[in-house]
């Protein structure tokens, strides 16, 4: 499994947790590698065919929701000899079906999380103080509730570390009123819409969280979308709210480096091999019953 990539590249961009991106003069290359992050700490081995999914389940969805939301796509690299003839580059084989070729934009520094569910953090503060950020919840809730509408519900972007949760009044201080409402819009929108689609399909996205930037003063979306590292994958058909529900995410990952005692400090310590299938199964699965196509 791949983890960082090979030589032969443009200029390196910025390298993320699991992305890395390079320069491309006034586009980017950004490739989805097999790593897999937990609790703020990139784990020493990798996913098989997650950055594969990563991408393609991405692109799927910019493709989908293109009609609602512009974004950054130029073009799904999945042949590199076209792409090297067409850019004049010297790509890598590698970088195929788990790559793309995107528009530069400058990021707004807010992740844009919309929850559909009462789950993981939400649910938390729903038990202490019977609210969601900015908003009063109704009583009687229980675990992984749907709520009663999507709530957009902001968080910083913090390139290491924790996300920190803010007010949208925090956020209209930081990017202004008006482009803050239009994020808010385009967020639930997506969302709703995606919801929708993949609810038929077996699958209930209980939360997701996206990312924009700005294009000739409009905001677009940009990183990845809908995918099972950004968002809640639950299965359809044995959702029941009150208790843990099945996921098609690295939820076996967190769950084994809890048992195993890590303290949650760098370095995480290596995954055994059965783990490492699980994850790279409910990844594959998630792919299969979103698109209808086999990875």
């Amino acid at each position: 499994m791949t983890l960082l990539l090979e030589t032969n590249m443009p200029n390196l961009f910025h390298r993320g947790k699991i992305r890395d991106t390079y320069e491309m003069g006034d586009k980017l290359l950004m490739v989805s590698t097999d790593r897999i992050s937990a609790f703020d700490s990139v784990l020493p081995c990798g996913i098989p065919d997650k950055g594969t999914v990563l991408n393609q389940l991405s692109a799927f969805w910019f493709r989908e929701t293109a009609h609602l939301v512009p974004n950054h796509v130029i073009e799904v690299v999945d042949d590199v000899k076209r792409v090297n003839q067409t850019y004049r580059k010297r790509f890598p084989r590698y970088i195929e079906r788990r790559s793309m070729i995107v528009r530069k934009a400058k990021r707004i520094d807010i992740e844009c999380v919309v929850r559909g569910y009462l789950s993981g953090s939400a649910w938390a503060e729903y038990k202490e103080r019977g609210t969601l950020t900015d908003f009063l919840l109704p009583q009687g809730l229980v675990e992984n509730e749907e709520l009663p509408e999507p709530i957009f519900t902001p968080t910083t972007k913090a390139d290491s570390g924790h996300d920190q949760p803010i007010t949208i009044e925090q956020m209209e201080k930081l990017v202004g009123r008006a482009r803050t409402q239009e994020i808010i819009a385009k967020s639930v929108t997506v969302y709703c819409y995606a919801h929708d689609l993949a609810l038929p399909r077996g699958i209930i996205i209980a939360d997701t969280k996206m990312e924009f930037g700005v294009v000739d003063g409009e905001a677009i979306l940009i990183d990845e979308l809908l995918t099972p590292d950004s968002s809640r994958f639950w299965d359809a058909g044995k959702y029941e709210p009150g208790r843990p529900q099945p996921s098609f995410d690295k939820q076996p990952v967190r769950d084994w480096l809890v048992a195993s005692g890590w303290n949650k400090e760098p370095p995480a310590p290596m995954l055994p091999p059965d783990v490492i299938e699980q994850t790279a199964e409910r990844y594959r699965e998630a792919y299969h019953r979103l698109t209808g196509k086999e990875l």
